[in-house]
């Protein structure tokens, strides 16, 4: 698949704010880990916006839990850019976040308008430098797990549910890192896709205001708030880890 070039004509109303933070937001403004001057591989994922029937809403999918690494933990369609994708520092991202999209959960590339890529971020523990690639749903297609070695669901997330302030917390990592989670659909959405979608909804201004005090461990505790039971899950002191 050919690389796709940035289009911002006729976007819905709601994803402008989106699409203006997108363009002004700075590395350091999502995360505070960034590309290291030289080494890392490159990939990109895809954010996908739609407008399903309980509103705009984001695609995600969840990670087979026979995978080795980050087993069963939702995520952006994405992974590694491949040499047939293109230049890094031109439309290889794009091509790869759609590549990866389509692999992953039979999307239709055709139907989806990228309108904005965030600047490239780092994830220490893989290596990888990862690209954000923003897209419009513009003509929906039928999506669902591809690969069922790879990717064990497909779902849909509205945005009103992610900005929910009774759906959020923050996740205590057993290396003591501490970064936004998100009670959702169900699942756990935690990590680096958290991440990107905190700081997407905070520059975004679709944040609703919420306690960022409400911390959980990963382990018992994270699992009760996906069986919708924050009230009797441990919440434990705040730190003073980044939260990025």
């Amino acid at each position: 698949m050919s690389g796709r070039a940035i289009e911002q004509d006729d976007l819905p109303t709601w994803l402008e704010p989106v699409r203006v933070a997108a363009e002004r937001v700075l590395p350091e403004q999502l995360s505070r880990f960034l590309p290291p001057p030289d080494g890392g591989r490159a990939a990109a994922v895809l954010m996908l916006f739609g407008e399903g029937p309980e509103g705009p809403d984001l695609l995600l999918i969840e990670r087979a839990r026979s995978l080795r690494s980050h087993a069963g933990q939702p995520s952006f369609p994405g992974g590694a850019l491949d040499p047939e994708d293109g230049d890094p520092d031109g439309p290889g991202p794009i091509a790869a976040a759609l590549r990866e999209a389509w692999e992953e959960t039979g999307l239709d590339p055709a139907g989806v308008q990228v309108f904005a890529a965030l600047p490239r971020l780092f994830i220490p523990v893989s290596r990888f430098v990862v690209t954000p690639v923003l897209g419009w749903w513009r003509e929906e297609s039928p999506v669902r797990p591809v690969d069922a070695g790879e990717t064990g669901a497909v779902f849909r997330v509205p945005i009103a549910d992610l900005a929910d302030p009774a759906n959020r917390v923050r996740l205590r990592h057993p290396s003591g890192h501490i970064g936004p989670a998100f009670a959702v659909a169900g699942r756990l959405v935690w990590g680096f896709t958290a991440g990107v979608i905190d700081r997407v909804l905070h520059h975004s201004g679709l944040e609703l205001p919420w306690d960022p005090s409400r911390i959980v461990d990963l382990s018992d505790e994270a699992l009760a708030l996906v069986q919708g039971d924050l009230e009797h899950s441990r919440v434990l002191p705040g730190g003073d880890a980044d939260s990025s």
